[in-house]
């Protein structure tokens, strides 16, 4: 009796499994989000892989400095704004676009791409570039595991800031 059992019950896990992971729930970096509420209905969304350190030096190692990054993992990032926004002191019209990065060890730039429905890498998209923003690059005072999107309320509308392993990069973004 124990042996008509064990093979329906392992079906069932192996099967479960496979529809999990393709859900994407079995991805290494999963998926996240982070949104900035402008006020008066203006809203930004960022849709985002999120690997992990596991242990690895990140900056100037596993993402080089002075290169283009995907900022994340899988997919390229995305960036939808609701309504005209300025980033970085950038004029960026409503609409949704997929960022990178090129990290640095004292300063970041951000750029901001037309291109979307991109899995990331290689880089390949210079023509479609709508801007390229300067970053403000700190130390934050303990290590991150989880690289995370996400974006704080500001005076003049939200700051984007970017954190992994002791960085922090950084923009502020606000409506047109």
């Amino acid at each position: 009796m124990h042996k008509r059992t064990v093979l329906p019950t392992l079906l069932t896990v192996l099967f479960s499994t496979a529809a999990f992971a393709q859900m994407g729930g079995g991805r290494p970096s999963p998926a996240a989000s982070a949104t900035c509420d402008l006020g008066g209905g203006k809203t930004i969304k960022t849709d985002y892989s999120s690997p992990r350190m596991k242990g690895r030096k990140i900056y100037g190692e596993l993402v080089p400095f002075g290169e283009v990054w995907r900022t994340g993992a899988n997919d390229a990032t995305t960036f939808v704004a609701s309504s005209d926004v300025v980033v970085g002191g950038k004029t960026v019209p409503a609409g949704s676009y997929t960022i990178f990065t090129v990290p640095k060890a004292d300063k970041w730039t951000l750029i901001i791409n037309k291109k979307t429905g991109e899995w990331g890498i290689p880089y390949k998209y210079e023509s479609d570039e709508l801007a390229r923003a300067d970053m403000n690059v700190s130390k934050l005072p303990s290590p991150v595991e989880n690289f995370a999107i996400a974006y704080d309320k500001s005076a003049g509308g939200c700051m984007l800031r970017m954190d992994w392993e002791t960085t922090r990069a950084s923009v502020d973004i606000s409506a047109k």
